[in-house]
């Protein structure tokens, strides 16, 4: 009876060390994430200075998709860039390290990576692959875009439904990895600021194997006949149809992503175009052709209220924006009042926290010292 009892009492033990040594999902009351997507597609970082205590996470971009596999496509590189980050934790332990599959140049494939369960098991293991070989902290896709063209990517119907298996397979992945190292994985995603991507993806199912949303809320306005706020919080006046990062968290929510996996997309850099004539000072004006933006470090050291262009702040949109009346040239970005306004927003609507892009479009940091000061206040 005695050995019975004595057997008993070390199963149960064993059963609640099982139980201890088994990865937990970090708590939701955690403070606002900030996450700074880092371009590795530039070459090494060694020059690159990163403040590692202003930031969470660093989404590292970008890893290929070739044949149905997550790939290193300059590993040498990767390689010596992966080790400079990792190192930044000895600064800031606490930081997570992503690597970002995908992204504009890179996204043709993703269609066919993902189209059959052995398809979608070969992309969901390289890419845990990577993330354990380098001692990473987990996997951010970004997809442009499902079943609709971005840059000369194969798309299909199908990528609908194999969107949300594909997140299914990378956190079975990242789970199995998870029982090896007692460590949790993160699984994010960098999503599209428009409708067109809610109707050709399933969010509601997707966002129950992701930690994160992030919002691209930004390049709102690119090519085409008209210009306009880039990255606007609010629509501008008479325009209420236009794109904004409030209609987009909306819309998201109403898709079924919850408010508090959702991050705000933050551009650090401008666009800019040559418009027809100085009417309302370039917004929403017809456009002759495109020109310079540049990262927000050149914009305010070298461009704002200085060579001719007057900022001014549009209050229906919450934004800033440059106009030269002499060469009818405007500028769209955004500032330190504009940023203090969207942090302003993520605290009030329960959001995640905040990502920008990307971290060398503003050395000097200002728009990342905005985003500390006003998102953790």
């Amino acid at each position: 009876m005695r050995r019975t009892i004595n057997l008993l009492l070390v199963l149960l033990i064993i059963a609640l060390s099982s139980c201890e040594e088994k990865p937990t999902k970090p708590s939701p009351e955690k403070k606002k994430i900030i996450v700074g997507y880092v371009p590795g597609f530039r070459g090494t970082l060694e020059n690159l200075y990163i403040d590692a205590n202003k930031l969470t996470h660093i989404n590292y971009a970008f890893v290929n998709v070739q044949d149905s596999m997550a790939w290193l496509t300059n590993i040498e590189t990767d390689t010596i860039n992966f080790r400079i980050l990792n190192g930044l934790k000895k600064v800031n332990p606490e930081l997570k390290i992503l690597i970002s599959i995908g992204g504009w140049s890179w996204s043709g494939n993703f269609s066919d990576a993902v189209l059959t369960p052995s398809s979608r098991k070969k992309f969901a293991k390289t890419s845990v692959d990577i993330v354990a070989d380098y001692d990473l902290d987990g996997v951010d896709i970004d997809w442009e875009y499902p079943n609709q063209r971005g840059n000369d990517n194969v798309f299909r119907p199908e990528d609908k439904q194999n969107y949300t298996l594909m997140f299914e397979e990378i956190r079975k992945e990242l789970n199995k990895l998870s029982e090896k190292t007692g460590k949790y994985y993160e699984l994010t995603t960098a999503v599209g600021a428009s409708y067109r991507y809610i109707e050709n993806t399933e969010m509601d199912k997707a966002a129950k194997y992701l930690d994160y949303v992030n919002l691209m809320t930004y390049d709102f306005y690119v090519s085409g006949d008209t210009a306009g706020h880039h990255s606007n919080l609010y629509p501008p006046e008479d325009y209420e149809k236009d794109a904004s990062a409030d209609k987009t968290f909306n819309e998201f929510v109403k898709a079924g992503v919850p408010p508090e996996k959702l991050v705000m997309g933050i551009p650090f850099y401008g666009r800019s175009w040559i418009m027809k004539s100085a009417g309302k000072h370039g917004i929403n004006m017809p456009v002759e052709d495109r020109a310079r933006g540049g990262g927000y470090t050149y914009i305010k050291d070298s461009l704002v209220n200085q060579k001719g262009f007057v900022r001014y702040w549009d209050e229906n949109a919450k934004a800033p924006y440059l106009f030269h009346p002499e060469t009818n040239q405007l500028v769209v970005y955004d500032d330190e009042e504009s940023v203090k306004l969207k942090c302003e927003y993520v605290i009030e609507n329960d959001m995640g926290g905040v990502m920008f892009w990307q971290y060398a479009s503003d050395p000097a940091e200002y728009l990342l010292d905005a985003v500390n000061a006003n998102l953790y206040r």
